[in-house]
């Protein structure tokens, strides 16, 4: 990993300080953790290698990605203000994203600090074709991380709303 690498994941791991202080959901909410995990993938993902079991790899950590993400989603408390819909990341959600975080970190950290070996044989052991699929793999996780929490908390702050109304249609 190179300093832009850290800076990259250091900004995205900042993110949590956003979900922790908590906010009103908003636009803002919704588009910045998208825009910054894409640029990230635009910036790493130069292809999506499908050879071998490459696409078994890349699904399965896009699939523990949203795990991470809905648990993320989950565990974030959400409550109604007069102005809208507040969303406040509590100790589970963070240690959650961060783990996330700390898990593509270890690994590249590993790769570039004695575990090259060790991952290459897995990779030859595992019909893993190349470091791309591991970079692709590692990316949609992030990905399906980031975009699966804001799709849970939406929809959770959606039956928030939704629920609001029907009990003021009601009285």
């Amino acid at each position: 990993m190179n300093i832009t690498d850290y800076c990259v994941n250091g900004i995205l791991v900042l993110l949590v300080v956003r979900q922790v202080r908590g906010s009103r959901l908003d636009l803002i909410n919704l588009v910045l953790p998208v825009v910054l995990v894409s640029a990230t993938a635009v910036y790493y993902l130069r292809s999506v290698p499908t050879g071998g079991n490459d696409l078994v790899l890349e699904l399965v950590l896009a699939g523990s990605g949203v795990a991470l993400g809905a648990l993320c989603g989950l565990t974030t408390h959400l409550h109604r203000k007069a102005d809208g819909v507040h969303a406040k990341a509590g100790v589970v959600a963070a240690a959650l994203w961060v783990f996330g975080m700390a898990f593509r970190m270890g690994f590249a950290f590993a790769d570039d600090h004695g575990a090259g070996d060790a991952i290459a044989n897995f990779s030859r052991n595992h019909q893993i074709t190349s470091a791309q699929a591991w970079i692709a793999a590692f990316v949609m996780m992030a990905l399906a991380q980031a975009v699966t929490r804001l799709v849970v908390i939406r929809y959770r702050a959606y039956r928030l709303n939704s629920s609001a109304a029907r009990g003021l249609a009601a009285a």
